[in-house]
């Protein structure tokens, strides 16, 4: 209420009038106190050194600084006059200009009934389109009447609809409907201390430490395992007692291999940017687009880039307008042939980078093996990582 009750204030001094005012005073803080206490509105104020001091205010208040500034010792200037009758004063001979703007000002006023974007905070994981489609699904798009959405309706919802959002909250301030969510942290698979089962290994690795505290290990260190194998079994089998089964636990660490094998060809084609662009502009009115420019590019050859830019009177007021700059890069085409070595590095980088993008921690990786395959037209790399890792997952003893 408070966001909306400002915004209603600021557009009544539009149309009211307003000036901008620069005032000057060693007792700046006093004045803007006398102002809050006399209930004089101020906004957009900004500070310039310790004694000078812009800020808007209506013209209805500006009538009364003249004893505030006097007992503060304060000089007050008009910057800029605004709002609505100097606009009109200004255009007062230009009728069909009057009648435009007229008509822009209503229709502003109307889409501030409205939703023209949504603002995501909070999430990390999941992807920001995938969290307004969601919304849309649920009554919440951009477009949309603000009178007409049920908050609570559309979280409800959503937290029924999705595990991976443990919280969500939607704040509507102007035209900007602000949805702040708490991803949720995916649980592990507990399984109860109560059941049978063995633990098995999730990787192919060797065996390098093995520590049982219930069950009986199935493998020693120096073992090679493959994923599924047995390490510890949930059987235990007494001289007296017969076999009995438990709930088996285990530390175990092994050597963990992480590869990756690709072709990669001595002759290729590779983009060089010429350092041309081309900038074209799309005007976006509420999904209807409309473009700025010829819809083909000069270039033959490019890489394109979008960016989009939706535009707001203030903060949080933002209208059903977009602006889409599409930057076009040209490059050209060329045969390049590396030598087996130049391959042979820019190959190693990237396979490095693909397996260690697999690799929870970096730290442990023990060991790193390059093994290159030559051929006549093309190079055969291979990268192994030998990483040092905890392994093995319990697996339900079925009768």
């Amino acid at each position: 209420m408070g966001e909306i009750h400002l915004f209603l204030k600021i557009w009544l001094n539009y149309i009211t009038g307003y000036v901008n005012i620069k005032v000057e005073s060693y007792f700046i803080e006093r004045f803007i106190n006398i102002c809050i206490s006399k209930k004089i509105f101020l906004w957009n104020i900004k500070r310039k050194k310790s004694t000078i001091l812009y800020a808007n205010i209506s013209i209805k208040d500006y009538k009364r600084l003249k004893e505030i500034a006097k007992k503060t010792k304060s000089k007050i200037k008009i910057e800029n006059k605004n709002g609505l009758p100097f606009i009109l004063y200004k255009y007062r001979k230009r009728k069909i200009f009057l009648a435009f703007f007229i008509l822009i000002i209503i229709g502003l006023i109307a889409t501030s009934n409205f939703i023209w974007n949504i603002e995501i905070k909070g999430n990390n994981n999941i992807d920001e389109e995938e969290i307004i489609e969601v919304l849309n699904q649920n009554g919440l798009k951009v477009g949309t009447n603000k009178n007409k959405i049920d908050t609570n309706l559309v979280i409800n919802k959503i937290r029924l609809q999705r595990d991976d959002i443990a919280w969500i909250g939607i704040n509507m301030k102007g035209t900007n409907a602000i949805v702040e969510i708490k991803e949720a942290d995916k649980a592990p698979e507990i399984m109860d201390e109560d059941e049978y089962c063995n633990i098995v290994s999730n990787k192919n690795a060797s065996i390098t430490k093995i520590n049982v505290q219930n069950g009986t290990a199935a493998v020693n260190v120096g073992d090679i395992v493959k994923e599924g194998d047995i390490l510890v079994s949930g059987s235990i089998e007494g001289k007296y007692t017969g076999i009995r089964y438990v709930h088996s636990s285990a530390d175990i660490e092994a050597k963990v291999w992480y590869s990756k094998k690709e072709k990669f060809y001595l002759n290729q084609e590779i983009q060089v940017p010429t350092g041309d662009t081309e900038e074209k502009y799309t005007l976006n009115l509420n999904n209807f687009k409309i473009n700025l420019y010829k819809t083909l590019s000069k270039f033959q050859n490019y890489d394109t880039i979008n960016e989009s830019k939706k535009l707001m009177l203030f903060s949080n007021f933002y209208l059903p307008i977009e602006i889409i700059k599409t930057t076009n890069y040209e490059y050209e085409k060329q045969l390049k042939t590396y030598t087996e070595e130049e391959l042979t590095e820019i190959a190693t980088q990237k396979l490095e980078n693909d397996l260690e993008n697999e690799i929870e921690n970096k730290d442990n990786i023990l060991n790193k093996q390059v093994n290159v395959y030559p051929n006549e037209n093309y190079i055969e790399v291979e990268v192994i990582y030998e990483v040092l890792e905890n392994i093995g997952i319990k697996e339900k003893i079925i009768f």
